[in-house]
């Protein structure tokens, strides 16, 4: 199983004992502490290309190229993405995204990986 959650909002809940928790973005999330973050590993790799993230800019109206463009750039993390599908057949991989936006965030990731 995949889930998605806004790093934010994952800080006041509880890790799980089966749960394996990846951070998605290239940058570490601003006002928390690495030592605050229980992650089990940062894929700064599988998160968005600089230069996407800045064209993106998080503008709902580029949506549906952004999706477009980053499932492109996934492709060549196919290794990456393929080890994340196992670790997700056999229990609950979390990807964690820092975004304000919920809806339009490189989350989209969970897709590929047949997620929530």
């Amino acid at each position: 199983m995949v889930r998605i959650e806004r790093v934010y909002d994952y800080l006041s809940r509880e890790k799980s004992g089966s749960e394996h928790v990846v951070l998605v973005d290239r940058i570490w999330p601003r006002g928390v502490s690495k030592a605050s973050l229980p992650l089990d590993e940062w894929a700064k790799d599988l998160g968005p290309s600089t230069e996407l993230s800045k064209w993106f800019g998080h503008d709902p109206q580029r949506w549906a190229e952004f999706r477009r463009r980053y499932t492109a750039e996934l492709k060549d993390r196919r290794d990456e993405l393929e080890r994340l599908a196992e670790i997700s057949a056999k229990g609950t991989l979390t990807l964690l995204y820092s975004a304000k936006d919920e809806r339009h965030n490189q989350a989209v990731l969970a897709d590929v990986l047949g997620g929530e």
